[in-house]
């Protein structure tokens, strides 16, 4: 069972409304990989059954888009998901949590921590699900901007996106956006949803000690954002199916992150 190892590379803590913030190493992210790992061998059938939930429903909502003749949505839409990512994953946190306690996971514990989330995490979720549709209509007018009105089908707007000036012109001004709205959206929630699960806090105090934690340690943090883009990216490049383990395996390793970094004062 997957449990917290001796903390060598914290070092000092931060004060932050009361919690501390500990700075970490730079191979901390790496820990928090394999601790998710152990935590997804030790409940393959709930961890894999969230993931295939969450697999399954993406590739609706992609056959959707191709029913609607707007399959090159796909693209901004398959980064949205990440940002609405962290709450998505509740039912996973809970289960490391039990892990944790020495408690037996269930997939029906897990359906209730997604369900069953406090006004503050429904807050939240609501935040992000904002950011989410401001990306997604900042994206279109990228689009629009580049190729107008009409939506290409989707191997057409590849090849344009690759090889045309506008298309160049697009990925460069989409991911530089992009990335801005990942950044907001990865500092905010690092930890926050984790914190708010297992702490009475509001849904402000828990993003301020999210941007504390990446303020705090700046170059374990970007590493660790970095490893959950690639995950993702990867979960969505496989048709989906990478989601089974990729999405579940980054939820177990987020609650390790929340535990590596955040402490209650006193």
């Amino acid at each position: 069972m997957a449990t917290r190892s001796a903390t060598d590379s914290h070092q000092e803590a931060v004060s932050t409304d009361g919690f501390d913030v500990r700075e970490i190493s730079l191979e901390t992210p790496w820990r928090w990989v394999r601790l998710g790992w152990q935590d997804l061998s030790h409940s393959p059938v709930v961890s894999l059954s969230y993931g295939l939930m969450f697999a399954v429903v993406s590739a609706v909502i992609a056959w959707c888009m191709f029913e609607l003749d707007a399959s090159s949505v796909l693209l901004p839409l398959a980064a949205g998901f990440m940002l609405v990512g962290p709450v998505l994953a509740m039912g996973l946190y809970e289960t490391s949590r039990r892990l944790e306690e020495g408690r037996q996971p269930t997939f029906a514990a897990a359906l209730r921590a997604l369900l069953g989330s406090s006004n503050q995490v429904r807050f939240f979720g609501v935040i992000l699900m904002f950011i989410l549709l401001v990306w997604m209509r900042i994206a279109t007018l990228i689009f629009a901007l580049f190729f107008g009105m009409e939506y290409p089908p989707l191997g057409d707007f590849i090849g344009s996106l690759l090889f045309t000036p506008a298309g160049l012109g697009m990925l460069v001004t989409g991911t530089a956006v992009g990335a801005v709205f990942a950044f907001i959206v990865f500092a905010i929630s690092a930890v926050s949803i984790p914190l708010l699960m297992d702490r009475d806090v509001d849904a402000v105090t828990a993003a301020a000690v999210s941007v504390k934690s990446v303020i705090r340690n700046p170059g374990a943090m970007i590493l660790w954002g970095w490893i959950i883009s690639v995950l993702m990216m990867v979960g969505i490049a496989t048709a989906f199916l990478g989601l089974v383990v990729a999405f579940p395996l980054v939820g177990h390793a987020t609650w390790h992150a929340y535990r590596d970094l955040v402490a209650v004062k006193g």
